[in-house]
């Protein structure tokens, strides 16, 4: 079992799994028997929300679920997380939020490893392709891309492509150690730089589940009506195959 610890003695929104330092959607779920675990962005965690879908899936299912969502967080935060990872990979079926490209370490720049919204620092590859852009004031990473863009809109799709190219990699380094990973790609929230031949090129390691209800305030409970008849499949077809 891995233990939990919740944060915060009110509404017990947040909580620690193991000796994880990342905070995730609370209440902590006992994970003694079997669980799912939701990996994902600001989306999944469910800011200011009292029921994000992750817990309408879990009340479908009658199945505990591990939220593993972190505000603006993307694949660099499970994959330098050990404590995290494991709790995804001890789960029966992982659920994975398509997350924007530009929340991730990359050759160009380095972001933190728990809050992936914030630019640490440039690399020499980048110093390089923009000489004349000056980094001591950027500390976020949309910042960065939109002083990027307006400085250079040629050298910019360079960047893109870098990007994209970074996400596919940490992606499939993700998913490649997950069980019986699902893609949630929430459409309408068009995370940023990733395109409909990225999630198809993922499909080999995950099925992909577009949903188009998403934004400040987006419904939930779509979202989950989505994903319970996805994940009752992966489940039964985990149960079919052992």
């Amino acid at each position: 079992m891995v233990p939990a610890t919740e944060i915060g003695a009110e509404d017990r929104s947040s909580c620690r799994y193991g000796a994880s330092r990342t905070l995730f959607r609370g209440p902590a779920r006992d994970l003694s028997g079997p669980y799912l675990a939701m990996l994902g962005g600001s989306a999944t965690f469910g800011k200011g929300l009292a029921r994000p879908f992750a817990e309408l899936v879990e009340e479908a299912l009658r199945l505990p679920v591990a939220n593993l969502g972190v505000v603006n967080g993307g694949p660099d935060v499970w994959l330098s997380d050990p404590a995290a990872l494991a709790v995804a990979q001890g789960a029966r079926l992982a659920v994975v939020q398509v997350t924007g490209a530009e929340g991730l370490g990359n050759p160009l720049y380095s972001v933190h490893s728990r809050r992936n919204d914030r630019f640490i620092a440039a690399t020499p590859a980048l110093r390089a392709l923009y000489p004349g852009v000056e980094f001591t004031d950027i500390h976020f990473t949309r910042h960065l891309l939109q002083v990027l863009r307006d400085a250079d809109p040629r050298r910019f799709q360079t960047v893109v492509g870098i990007l994209q190219e970074s996400w596919l990699a940490r992606m499939r380094a993700l998913l490649g150690r997950l069980p019986r990973p699902l893609l949630l790609w929430l459409v309408a929230e068009e995370p940023l730089f990733i395109t409909a031949p990225m999630i198809e090129a993922l499909r080999p390691l995950a099925p992909a589940i577009p949903c188009h209800a998403a934004g400040a305030g987006c419904p939930h409970p779509g979202i989950a009506a989505r994903l319970v008849p996805a994940i009752r499949a992966g489940l039964e077809t985990a149960t079919g195959a052992a």
